[in-house]
């Protein structure tokens, strides 16, 4: 039985006892520098390493190939705030400050970036931060403010504030490679360099604007869901392709004159996204933009060939963000083999969550289905990854802090509650791994999406819309589409109370409170 099985492994959630940092007995130059590489929103489905049926990427599939693919990592809480506290502090939102995108960050408290300064690493931080408070525990950070722009962005730093012309995919990884040629030559480092792509409102850059032009990109099979089955949650939230994108700010369509008298939301943003683009950048922009708009507007589509023609639109942009990421990976690969950094440093990518592509006619993230709860994970450790390798552990992301810890060999605190996966890129099997993972998303209005939690198993997935008091049960290998709710069948009456108690379990284990 689950709980059987899950009872014997509830102590290994903890990691060490105590609060002191302790340096294992390596010298600098043995201890490996991590490069961590961060995006927004990228959804797994969107790597070819992940079998991508809609893009290809072959920087990213390179980390893969030269080392270690997780399938199976997910996050704690699914929006961009939330995500990043968790992996500062190795702890859930409910106990790190941060269980929405509305709090700000409590800089005081132990961070692994903290930890790793005191023992000698220097640490970095380049890109998006959102977390409202100024980073703490970085010898060197130049942070976006907010989400951040695509073109000409400007940067937080102790100093100020400063505008950049360029695209902000480029525009960080070339401030974080500088600081790889201008740091500390004699000490490990730990550069975490986090992109703002692809986050809404997916504008591509300079290098990328016709990239699937003339190709009609795979559609996903639940493009036109109609939730039955499914909770009230499902069918009340406001994030549809259909129904909830903005015609210029989402899909790039600039405003007729008499559109532009009534604007609502982000669409009033629209023109002064356009207008931080130099000339030639706006030029290079209209050229690509012009005659697919026109086409749009003379088709005047209605019905599914109006969400086909969205889909379309909202991919294809998508994509293309994720190419400049995919670009900028491979200017750092480059950068550290040239520069003979590549054999001692650790390289990882990972997204602060996934995203919907269109499944269940979504785009956005937030609730516990599987687009936005996997993340996705690649790990290249020269001598230890082995290449080419898969884990299919239960992983997630409050395990990154106690992982970047044990790799410099600085011991976690109590306080953290995630594991180090070190032992899964040795391809060790770890005795009793844990069985569950839990999930909660706390924000209430945005998307009207139900605030819930939930646990997942290898095989089902159990979710509680608690305001509603409405579930969900899923079978994932025979229902990976999640559509077909099991709850309240009377043949899973059994395996619910089984997954309730393990529910329970791990909210007591947590210290969520009320549980």
């Amino acid at each position: 039985m689950l709980l059987s099985r899950l009872a014997a492994v509830a102590a290994v959630f903890g990691l060490a006892t105590c609060n002191a940092v302790s340096v294992n007995a390596l010298r600098d130059h043995e201890r490996p520098n991590i490069v961590f590489i961060f995006s927004d929103d990228h959804s797994t489905a969107a790597i070819s390493a992940y079998g991508s049926r809609i893009n290809q990427t072959p920087h990213l599939d390179r980390i893969a190939a030269e080392g270690m693919l997780f399938e199976n990592t997910f996050c704690t809480n699914g929006i961009c705030a939330p995500s990043r506290a968790v992996i500062l502090t190795g702890k859930h939102s409910h106990l790190n400050s941060v269980p929405t995108n509305a709090e700000r960050f409590d800089g005081s408290q132990t961070t692994f970036p903290k930890l790793l300064q005191a023992a000698d690493y220097q640490t970095a931080l380049v890109g998006k931060w959102h977390l409202k408070s100024d980073p703490t525990g970085f010898d060197f950070w130049r942070v976006l403010p907010g989400q951040g722009e695509y073109y000409s962005p400007d940067f937080l730093t102790p100093e100020g504030r400063k505008r950049y012309e360029g695209y902000c995919t480029d525009v960080t990884t070339d401030f974080g490679l500088e600081w790889l040629d201008e740091r500390d030559k004699d000490k490990p480092f730990c550069l975490m360099l986090q992109h703002k792509a692809p986050h809404r409102s997916w504008m591509p850059g300079p290098d990328h604007l016709t990239l699937f032009d003339g190709e009609w990109i795979p559609e996903p099979d639940t493009l036109f869901d109609d939730y039955t089955t499914r909770s009230t949650p499902a069918r009340a939230q406001e994030m549809t392709i259909s129904d909830h994108m903005y015609l210029h700010y989402d899909l790039q369509v600039p405003p007729t004159e008499e559109e532009a008298r009534d604007l609502k939301g982000p669409d009033r943003a629209y023109e002064r996204l356009l207008d931080r683009m130099t000339p030639e950048q706006r030029a290079a922009w209209d050229a690509a933009y012009e005659p697919k708009n026109a086409a749009f507007r003379e088709a005047k589509l209605e019905g599914a060939d109006l969400v086909r023609w969205k889909y379309q639109r909202y991919i294809k942009n998508y994509l293309r963000c994720i190419q400049s990421i995919d670009d900028n990976v491979g200017r750092v690969l480059n950068y550290l083999e040239e520069n003979g950094l590549a054999e001692n440093t650790i390289v990882i990518y990972s997204s602060d969550q996934g995203f919907y592509l269109g499944e269940h006619g979504w785009y956005d993230k937030r609730f516990m289905y599987e687009p936005s709860l996997r993340m996705p994970f690649i790990v290249r450790w020269p001598g230890v990854t082995e290449p080419g390798s898969r884990d299919t552990h239960l992983v997630q992301n409050l395990d990154f802090a106690q992982t970047f810890l044990e790799i410099a060999g600085v011991e976690a605190p109590a306080e953290m509650q995630g594991e180090s996966i070190v032992g899964l890129m040795r391809g060790e099997e770890p005795e009793g791994w844990r069985e569950s993972i839990y999930y909660e998303y706390f924000e209430v209005g945005i998307h009207a999406v139900e605030p819930h939690y939930g646990v997942r198993t290898d095989r089902y997935k159990l979710m509680h819309f608690h305001r509603v008091d409405e579930w969900e049960l899923y079978d994932l290998p025979n229902d990976p589409d999640e559509v077909h709710n099991l709850y309240g069948l009377p043949e899973v009456e059994e395996l619910t109370a089984e997954l309730k108690a393990e529910l329970t379990r791990l909210r007591e284990h947590y210290r969520v409170p009320g549980a």
